[in-house]
């Protein structure tokens, strides 16, 4: 077997470097003989390893055509939404980013912007930078710098409502181990994070997680690490605030996840010059322990829970009081807003199911489309844990657009026994199955149709496990 993994590496490699044409250093070859990459039920499985440069450099060459895709659909997201146009956005965010960047990351970002020249498809080292730290600068720092170009203009103030989540252990669950769920909530055009990435560094703790082409953190977010650190995020609605001094959220997320062999060393290193960009409320479990944490991050205040008898929910509201009444603008108690009706949900679904959750819950519960505004179950509306605003007309709601393509775009789950064995379960799409017809969807409701070439369709998918190391 130990012969037969550099051979599947060589062969990967070699159809990749035919395809391309490129012609590779010595070094750069044994790198790729390292690395490879698989699709399996929507997803792309990638695995890289070594150094900061070499698997940046495995990352960009395997991935190149996909980066580049996603670099593609990130700019013209953020022109359409603020008029301004990708160069403008790296000009005026590159440099108070990269002041906050490691050595190794640094590093690891300049390998991938190599990789996917040497495969034939031009970038650079600040595109691959602008399009790691794109959540926090369109989302958090925009706005802010928005007022100072011009305070009457109209902007999009605050950041989405974004995925629904949940982690329980003792009590809670029914083997009294770590039970973890998450599906990622975004703009249908913006669903690139189909990737799942192994990521065996020369140094640190392997991270198994969700991501998308380029990305050196998770973004969406969804790991699990050989220490045993299981964790997620969920977006903290309305928020409003950011620094440009600080450390990006991107590098403190990749950092924490790759060094901490803790819970309490995992949060210090978030906390750790946080500037506000991506404000979260992280769900962290540790399966030695069975212990698990929700720490949420504002700019100027942080919650912070644990327990090893109960859970935590995630669904965009703030539960610290100091957060949610001074850094947002969520109404908490408005149910026509997701946020809302999705922790009513979740609190209705823990209190029905103590001592009871597993992974078949926790699948279950990620695929509910029970809507509390109106008590509704079974119809697809913009309010469920599986979220789905192109079906839902949003009347009720006059904030909210009416058949705004956004929601659930994918499910993932873990519990204590597939972490041990460094695996989850994931499902690309709608977490219930139902598909995604972008063409039809556009001719429906043309008033999306500058979406058209960015919108991607996504057929029903099955549940799959991935696993660290796995090669088809």
């Amino acid at each position: 077997m130990k012969r037969l993994l550099p051979l599947i590496g060589l062969a990967v490699f070699a159809a990749v470097l035919a395809l391309s044409g490129a012609e590779l250093t010595p070094e750069q070859k044994t790198w790729l003989a390292k690395a490879h990459r698989h699709e399996k039920a929507g997803w792309t499985y990638l695995h890289i390893e070594g150094g900061p440069r070499e698997r940046g450099f495995q990352h960009g060459y395997l991935l190149a055509k996909e980066i580049a895709e996603a670099i593609r659909v990130t700019a013209a997201q953020w022109e359409h939404e603020s008029s301004f146009d990708w160069t403008w956005l790296k000009d005026s965010t590159n440099g108070f980013i990269q002041a906050g960047i490691d050595d190794e990351n640094r590093e690891e970002m300049t390998g991938i912007a190599e990789g996917m020249n040497a495969a034939g498809v031009a970038t650079t080292y600040d595109d691959i930078v602008a399009y790691n730290a794109s959540i926090e600068t369109t989302g958090y720092w925009w706005p802010e710098a928005a007022k100072k170009l011009d305070g009457s203009a109209t902007v999009v103030t605050n950041p989405k409502e974004m995925c629904s989540s949940f982690i329980a252990t003792g009590g809670m669950t029914k083997d009294g181990g770590v039970v973890l769920a998450h599906n990622t909530m975004s703009d249908f055009t913006m669903a690139l994070y189909n990737v799942v990435l192994d990521l065996a560094p020369a140094h640190g703790h392997r991270i198994l997680m969700q991501t998308q082409p380029g990305w050196i953190h998770s973004g969406t977010d969804f790991f699990l690490t050989d220490a045993g650190l299981v964790g997620s995020e969920t977006t903290i609605g309305g928020f409003h605030g950011f620094t440009e001094k600080g450390v990006p959220e991107f590098i403190r997320m990749r950092r924490a996840t790759q060094d901490a062999g803790g819970l309490d060393q995992w949060c210090e290193i978030m906390k750790k010059g946080n500037n506000g960009g991506y404000a979260n409320a992280w769900l962290i479990g540790d399966i030695h322990t069975r212990e698990i944490a929700r720490l949420e991050l504002g700019l100027k205040y942080i919650g912070f829970e644990r327990t090893k008898d109960g859970y935590y929910l995630g669904s965009n509201i703030a539960e610290n009081l100091k957060i949610l009444r001074l850094e947002t603008d969520m109404h908490d108690t408005d149910i026509r807003l997701s946020p809302v009706s999705r922790r009513v949900r979740w609190k209705q679904l823990m209190k029905e199911n103590v001592g009871q959750i597993d992974l078949a819950k926790a699948k279950d519960f990620e695929a509910d489309c029970y809507d509390t505004c109106y008590n509704e179950d079974g119809k697809p509306n913009g309010r469920a844990l599986n979220a789905r605003g192109d079906l839902d007309p949003q009347f009720g709601n006059p904030h909210k657009i009416p058949f705004n393509p956004a929601g659930t775009t994918d499910a993932k789950v873990v519990d204590t026994a597939l972490a041990k064995r460094m695996s989850f379960a994931a499902r690309w799409g709608s977490a219930d199955g139902r598909e995604f017809d972008a063409k039809k969807f556009l001719q429906a409701h043309p008033q999306f149709d500058w979406m058209d070439g960015l919108l991607k369709s996504r057929p029903s998918q099955s549940w799959t496990e991935f696993t660290a190391g796995e090669k088809n």
